[in-house]
């Protein structure tokens, strides 16, 4: 499984979206953000300048960074507007030549005995020491002490994001722990607010389920589930049904909420029975040959150590023994097979009926 650089960017901008992050520059390849507290607080790991923030009730400072979805491309239109740059003070340095080329011969000598008579005049003024490190006696003894780096609120630092990356991967587990549990109500738009009477939403349990099934292999499936707390009705693909509909934290206007009939940890054992009835119709001939591969390394492993262990000492005899149950318990993790189920994100979404 990968990302293309797009896919990757809309995943970070819907974060920097949700979170509310202050945008100061965007193109198809970048985005340059300041971080709100709520993001910086999860991708910027300051627990004590956050724990500062806390005890003295100061305004926060977040960070700003670039994030570069396309490290190539972003540096070719990089050095692309550099160069027409560098060669304009090039040529600023340059004076033009016209005229007669013996005129301009006399000039240039013209210049020099100005110049000689400039540095003749300067001998009798007292020179001040000049406040570049590089002129100072003790730079030239010790070196120049180069000025530290800026860091702080003040620098946009650059992180290039794509696939695998380790900023990526923060911020989905930041993604995941903050929209772990939901709790939305569908937006009727602005014609149900002006309407007489109020419109009845359906509350239903959406849960997300990552099935992983694993040997030496693996293969992970998400399952979204929903069912109605008022009908108990199930159905299987519930993320298609809600990702059209404009959702909001808030219970909006004009609308009222149909009584429970199922309890939420009702409707949990009904969706767990209905996952569990749907994985038990499935192919398990994987699970199947992952055994017999499982035999096969057992038995090559019983051999190898099979002589070892008839070692006449003791002490030796120990320390193979500890490693032939430890290389067989290795084995069995590796290809026995296993299927874990765990539930991703969940929440209650209050719709209009499905």
């Amino acid at each position: 499984m990968t990302l293309t650089s797009q896919e990757v960017r809309k995943h970070v901008m819907d974060y920097l979206e949700a979170t509310e992050c202050s945008i100061i520059e965007v193109s198809p390849i970048h985005v340059t953000v300041k971080l709100s507290p709520r993001a910086d607080r999860m991708l910027t790991d300051r627990p004590y300048y956050w724990g500062f923030v806390e005890r003295t009730g100061v305004d926060p400072e977040t960070l700003s960074f670039t994030f570069v979805f396309d490290p190539e491309k972003y540096d070719s239109q990089a050095a692309i507007e550099v160069a027409p740059t560098v060669n304009r003070s090039t040529l600023a340095l340059k004076p033009p030549i016209t005229g007669d080329p013996v005129m301009s011969a006399t000039a240039d000598v013209e210049a020099s005995a100005d110049l000689l008579n400039s540095e003749t005049s300067e001998s009798n003024v007292v020179h001040v020491p000049s406040s570049n490190p590089e002129d100072s006696i003790l730079a030239r003894y010790f070196g120049i002490v180069p000025a530290l780096p800026r860091i702080g609120p003040g620098m946009i630092r650059r992180e290039d994001i794509i696939y695998g990356s380790k900023r990526l991967q923060q911020i989905w587990s930041a993604a995941q722990d903050e929209g772990k549990c939901l709790y939305l109500f569908e937006d009727p738009g602005s014609r149900q607010r002006n309407t007489l009477f109020s419109a009845a939403y359906e509350p239903w349990l959406g849960v997300c389920y990552k099935v992983e099934m694993s040997c030496d292999l693996k293969r992970e499936e998400l399952h979204y589930l929903g069912i109605s707390l008022t009908k108990g009705t199930i159905i299987d693909d519930f993320n298609a049904k809600i990702s059209s509909r404009e959702m909001t934290p808030r219970l909006p206007e004009n609308v009222h909420i149909q009584p429970y009939e199922l309890t939420v940890t009702a409707a949990t054992d009904l969706l767990e029975a209905h996952l569990t009835s749907h994985l038990a119709e499935l192919d398990y001939s994987w699970a199947e040959q992952a055994r017999e591969r499982l035999r096969i390394e057992l038995a090559i492993i019983d051999i190898y150590y099979g002589e070892l262990l008839k070692e006449p000492d003791e002490e030796k005899r120990l320390g193979t023994q500890e490693q032939y149950n430890r290389r067989r318990q290795e084995t069995i993790w590796q290809y026995e097979p296993q299927i874990a189920v765990s539930a991703i994100t969940y929440g209650l979404f209050h719709l209009r009926s499905l």
